[in-house]
C-alpha cells in the first residue's frame, strides 16, 4: 500500500472473540500447540496435528454458526485539508445471510467476494492498467459501490465509514 499512499506505516491486525482466545490460550497451556513431536507409543506425533485431526472440517460447519465477521481498515492522518483525521472503513457480514444467500460461511464469502468484485471491474473496464496493480491502486468508489449495490446488480453488502 505504501506505494499508492503516502503512508508511513501500515499493519496488519485481526481480532478473534473472548471465547476462541480462552481455546487457544488452553490450548497453549496444555502443550497442544507445539510442533515438537512427543512419542506416543513408539511413534513422533506432533500435539498440535493431533488437535487439528481431531477438530470437524471447517467447510461442515457454515449451517451451524451464527454471528458476523467484521473486516475493517482503520486510518489516521492528515486529510486533504491538512487537518489530521481518522477513518475507519469497514464491511459487516451476517453468517447466517452469506449461508442462505450464497452457501458460504462469513469468513469464506467476505474473503472471495474481494477479487470477484476487482475482477468484474477489470473486465467491464472500470479499472484499467497494466504491470501488476493492487486493488489499491484503483478508484476504490466502484468497487464499494458495487459490493454495496443489491443483487443482481452487485453483492447486496452494505459498507460503513466513520469519522473518528
Amino acid at each position: 500500500m505504501p506505494r499508492w499512499t503516502k503512508a508511513k506505516k501500515v499493519t496488519f491486525k485481526y481480532g478473534l472473540g473472548d471465547e476462541f482466545i480462552d481455546v487457544l490460550k488452553t490450548l497453549h497451556k496444555l502443550g497442544l500447540d507445539s510442533t515438537e513431536p512427543l512419542m506416543v507409543k513408539g511413534v513422533p506425533v506432533s500435539p498440535r496435528d493431533v488437535v487439528a485431526a481431531a477438530l470437524p472440517d471447517p467447510a461442515t460447519l457454515g449451517d451451524r454458526m451464527t454471528g458476523k465477521t467484521c473486516a475493517g481498515l482503520y486510518v489516521t492522518g492528515e486529510g486533504r485539508d491538512g487537518e489530521p483525521r481518522a477513518v475507519y472503513l469497514y464491511h459487516v457480514v451476517d453468517n447466517e445471510w452469506s449461508m442462505a444467500e450464497y452457501g458460504s460461511q462469513a469468513v469464506v464469502w467476505q474473503t472471495a467476494v474481494n477479487p470477484v468484485i476487482a475482477l468484474e471491474l477489470l473486465a467491464n473496464g472500470t479499472w484499467q492498467g497494466s504491470g501488476v496493480l493492487g486493488p489499491e491502486a484503483f478508484d476504490s468508489r466502484p468497487f464499494l459501490d458495487l459490493l454495496a449495490a443489491d443483487t443482481p446488480v452487485g453483492y447486496g453488502s452494505p459498507w460503513g465509514l466513520e469519522e473518528r
